[in-house]
């Protein structure tokens, strides 16, 4: 059977002729898939929120009865939280490895210029918010009475714990476990002698013996523990390192570069699967936190001015400003942009967690955008573990708030403190749920407010966490879209500096494997031109081009 490949004699390699076109249903069927799994999703939100406030009116269920029907959603979130891992890994290597050292840091220049500016502004905004419309009345107090006590965090503690975690001592403890300074009350006996009094002889005389009394005294000892949770910083400090070495090690690192290549896609297909299973488990974790929740009602009627300025402040934040900077810089329709990411803010205000929406959001911008993967592999991760723009306005109104309830009025002096302490815990807090409560004693903490009332706002958590949770991922998403647009022309250059070093590998192997006589090339041009080739017959037949033939196999060979 005759073989026909076009050849390009001045490119000195072969080229395959160009497969032929698909059929045209093939683009078709596939967008309507993606609008289907979108639609899909967007359901599962409203199913979920609409059965879990029905069946509050129920007949009390039981607890067994909320945990089958939050089941679902807790597979989907182990999950997604599966692949968060080796996604990270295998995406930060990938994308530092196919960048010089030049490119890579501009890349994370670029990136966090973006999300300090970014987060700074959220902080401002949130305080300015809760000064404007001032939820916090002391009268609220007589509605809550007092929280639950809270141990106070050390500002500087937390720094230092933020440093030991960017450089684990074991990188297989770091997959699972923190580490975090922890405060303990420690007995010490100290012996304590009563005023000596002339009518009282010592003790040891009159009894013939040592009575010196032992009086208990407690000091504030500090050690360091080891909490679970990944450590996802130290992860992303190490990997990052790796990925810029192996880029610096070239053909000798092409080995482990296709691994971790072949690594990436195969999480990527895995979270492709995991995405059809998400509207079940978004709706069902939804409807689940809703009928979990104890007077919702009367909550939401003493905290609804609070609720309304967070969330007033995210919609101003995610829907104005960072739409507004990402078409100041790009000059591109930045609601489009959303469209395309909007599967992953579907995600997030389900999950209420930044990395576990992190796979959901690599593919809406991949797939969707047409985003460089060599961006999306070291921004993404970065992104979800320190750019949270919607929990540092969250922090800083929360923070206000309290200071409004307790009847303390706070300086400019304070102010400004509370939004730069809000944007550097924001920084520091791990993209998990319910992060928010925990960096937010840093900042009580700063500015001298109870922080036992931190526990008074874990009932609406719940709520606020999700539309925070989904402002953090859309703030991700505009970061890679102006970053990519910023490297762009770097990444072209890139691009074609590697075609052009291909080329010439390519044409040097070539030129070898002509002038080596043991392959036994030979060839001649006559009226009917004949290429013989290790013993095997091939006609040349011009096509049109002096410079292009087509070779047509009259005898079977191999091509090694």
């Amino acid at each position: 059977m005759e073989k026909q490949v076009e050849v390009r004699m001045h490119e000195c390699h072969f080229e395959a002729p160009a497969p032929p076109p698909g059929p045209a249903c093939g683009g078709l069927c596939n967008k309507f898939m993606k609008n289907l799994l979108l639609a899909l999703t967007v359901l599962g939100v409203i199913v979920g929120s609409v059965a879990g406030a029905l069946l509050r009116y129920a007949s009390p269920l039981h607890p067994d009865v909320i945990m089958i029907i939050a089941f679902p959603g807790d597979i989907l979130m182990r999950m997604l939280k599966m692949v968060i891992l080796p996604l990270i890994i295998s995406s930060l290597i990938t994308g530092l490895a196919g960048l010089d050292a030049k490119s890579s840091s501009r890349l994370g220049t670029r990136a966090m210029v973006y999300y300090m500016s970014t987060t700074i502004i959220a902080a401002v905004l949130g305080v300015l918010l809760v000064l404007a419309i001032h939820p916090g009345h002391p009268k609220l107090r007589s509605h809550f009475g007092e929280g639950k006590k809270n141990d106070d965090v050390s500002t500087l503690d937390a720094l230092f714990d933020l440093i030991r975690n960017l450089f684990p001592e074991n990188l297989v403890q770091a997959c699972f476990q923190q580490i975090q300074t922890v405060t303990n009350k420690v007995e010490v006996a100290t012996p304590h002698h009563p005023p000596h009094h002339p009518s009282h002889h010592p003790p040891h005389h009159r009894f013939g013996r040592n009575t010196t009394k032992w009086a208990a005294k407690y000091v504030m000892k500090k050690s360091l523990q080891f909490k679970s949770g990944m450590n996802v910083l130290g992860l992303i400090g190490f990997f990052v390192a790796f990925g810029i070495c192996m880029g610096k090690m070239g053909e000798k690192a092409k080995l482990m570069m296709d691994f971790f290549n072949v690594l990436n896609e195969i999480v990527m297909k895995l979270v492709g699967m995991i995405m059809w299973y998400s509207p079940v488990g978004i709706a069902c974790l939804i409807c689940g936190k809703i009928i979990s929740i104890n007077d919702l009602e009367v909550v939401a009627k003493q905290l609804g001015m609070y609720m309304l300025t967070v969330i007033v402040g995210l919609i101003i934040h995610g829907g104005i400003f960072l739409p507004l900077i990402y078409f100041v810089i790009v000059r591109k329709n930045p609601f489009t942009f959303f469209m395309g990411v909007f599967q992953a803010w579907v995600t997030a205000l389900g999950t209420a967690s930044s990395a576990g929406t992190l796979p959901v959001t690599f593919r809406c911008l991949e797939e969707n955008l047409g985003i460089d993967k060599r961006v999306t592999r070291f921004v993404l991760p970065v992104g979800a573990t320190i750019n949270m723009d919607g929990t540092a306005l969250y922090e800083a109104v929360a923070a206000i708030f309290i200071a409004q309830m307790n009847g303390i009025k706070l300086g400019p002096g304070q102010i400004v403190t509370v939004s730069l302490t809000a944007t550097l815990a924001s920084v520091g807090a791990a993209s998990i749920p319910s992060a928010g409560l925990v960096t937010m004693l840093l900042i009580l903490t700063a500015v001298g407010l109870p922080t036992q009332d931190i526990s008074l706002l874990i009932a609406v958590d719940w709520l606020l966490d999700r539309f925070r949770t989904s402002v953090n991922v859309i703030g991700d998403s505009y970061g890679a879209g102006i970053v990519y647009h910023l490297t762009k022309d770097e990444l072209n250059m890139l691009d074609a500096q590697q075609m052009r070093t291909d080329d010439f590998e390519m044409t040097k192997s070539q030129s070898l494997y002509e002038n080596n006589t043991n392959h036994g090339v030979y060839a001649s041009y006559n009226s009917s031109p004949q290429v013989l080739i290790d013993d095997c017959k091939i006609n040349l037949t011009p096509n049109g081009s002096p410079a292009v033939f087509s070779i047509i196999e009259e005898e079977p060979w191999t091509q090694e």
